[in-house]
């Protein structure tokens, strides 16, 4: 009898239990993405900046549209010309496109807002994940950070001046997306931090606001 493997299946335990590991890493780093984070986020975020009017559901959503979904369908769209392997685009060489449509669409976004007279904490929002990005994109010329523990980071940050304190328990979150960059291979323990820290830095911008 093999003490190294699994009777009925042939694998060893090590490599069980690391697949399954894996298979863990990979639906929390899909559930929290940054195209998902950004949408509930950014929702709660308008509706708080508009006093809890359903407008700012609306406001919220083109939030969630200019700084998530519009560079998420990009990606996707470079994925279907066959320029990168998936949507995590693991050579960071090959990150910059994505920053600047970030920053296209967070900007172009903005402007609707200002001209729609949005609530202000949504453009307060919009403007500290447009300097965000410019900080990634800063640091992705030398070093791989983490853009997805960034983005959770942000988000939490954001509710949590926003609507309340409390809010800081969601970085159980947070910390889900930075163990499962790290067991995915796609991150080292310092960027997911580096990122998440960059993230955290957004609310600097409503001490200014």
């Amino acid at each position: 009898m093999s003490t190294t493997a699994d009777d009925t299946t042939g694998t060893s335990p090590a490599t069980a239990g690391a697949t399954g590991t894996a298979s863990v890493a990979r639906t929390v780093t899909d559930a929290l993405q940054p195209r998902n984070v950004l949408l509930a986020g950014m929702l709660g975020i308008g509706l708080a900046a508009a006093g809890g009017h359903w407008t700012g559901l609306l406001w919220g959503f083109l939030g969630a549209l200019c700084a998530g979904l519009i560079p998420a369908g990009y990606i996707e769209w470079e994925r279907g010309r066959g320029t990168w392997g998936d949507r995590h685009v693991v050579d960071r060489t090959k990150r910059a496109p994505i920053f600047f449509v970030i920053l296209g669409s967070i900007g172009a976004g903005s402007v609707v807002m200002v001209l729609g007279n949005a609530p202000a904490g949504i453009l307060v929002a919009m403007l500290a994940l447009w300097v965000m990005t410019v900080g990634l994109l800063a640091v992705n010329t030398v070093w791989k950070i983490s853009v997805d523990s960034a983005v959770a980071s942000a988000a939490v940050s954001l509710l949590a001046v926003v609507h309340s304190p409390w809010w800081t328990a969601a970085y159980a979150l947070t910390a889900a997306v930075c163990w499962s960059r790290v067991a995915l291979g796609y991150h080292t323990v310092a960027q997911t931090l580096a990122g998440a820290g960059l993230g955290a830095a957004t609310t600097v911008a409503y001490v200014f606001a």
